[in-house]
């Protein structure tokens, strides 16, 4: 009787699998919010060509770590606000617009000093 108490509840205890989606930051000029466009590409039902399609989901992102133009991974979670049902889960791969930006800024500071 335990033992198939135990199975039961392993699965709860593990947690339900979020989707996640990988994406290209657009935009980050709200406070703790990135906008991610993540781009679909399926084959046409009847004509079998490949379609692309972009979708943006807007993500939570609690450091502002992410940057303008970032390819970041997305997990789905509870509804933070009005648009906002997304996290920003890790930054896969950083802009190169984003370095450029942080190596202006250093100099902007080595300057003011």
């Amino acid at each position: 009787m335990t033992a198939t108490l135990d199975s039961v509840q392993a699965p709860a205890a593990v947690g339900a699998r979020r989707n996640e989606k990988v994406g290209q930051v657009v935009s980050t000029k709200m406070q703790k919010t990135i906008v991610v466009e993540v781009e679909m590409r399926k084959a046409h039902p009847k004509y079998k060509r490949i379609v692309r399609s972009t979708k943006k989901f807007y993500a939570h992102d609690e450091q502002s770590s992410a940057r303008l133009g970032d390819v970041v991974r997305i997990r789905e979670t509870r509804p933070l606000s009005k648009l906002k049902r997304w996290s920003l889960e890790e930054i896969v791969r950083r802009s190169s617009l984003a370095q450029i930006e942080d190596a202006a800024i250093r100099t902007e500071i080595e300057t003011a000093n």
